[in-house]
């Protein structure tokens, strides 16, 4: 079994990894843009988990395949739904702060 790489963050590597996202997106971007590729990309590993469990059903797919697909589709789902939750209550944080 494939052991899964982890690292640290530390808020100066989460500056310089924003940067380089920014930089990549032609310079303009910015948290709107960002959250709109993270979201085609969950939607995007939807579709694929999709159209790989057609291929197994049909008898031309691998189950491994399957499997991998249908893992990152609900690990890209749990995402979304945490950032959801957690922007969510970011909201309601501002909103109960007295003016």
């Amino acid at each position: 079994m494939t052991e899964i790489p982890s690292m640290t963050v530390t808020p100066s590597s989460a500056v310089r990894a924003n940067a380089n996202i920014g930089a990549g997106a032609g310079g303009s971007g910015g948290f709107g843009a960002t959250l709109e590729r993270a979201m085609r990309s969950a939607v995007d590993a939807g579709h694929n988990a999709d159209t790989q469990t057609v291929q197994a059903l049909t008898g031309g797919g691998n189950l491994t395949d399957v499997v991998t697909a249908l893992s990152r589709a609900e690990l890209a789902l749990q995402t979304a739904t945490t950032i959801r939750d957690r922007v969510v209550q970011a909201y309601q944080d501002i909103v109960k702060m007295p003016i």
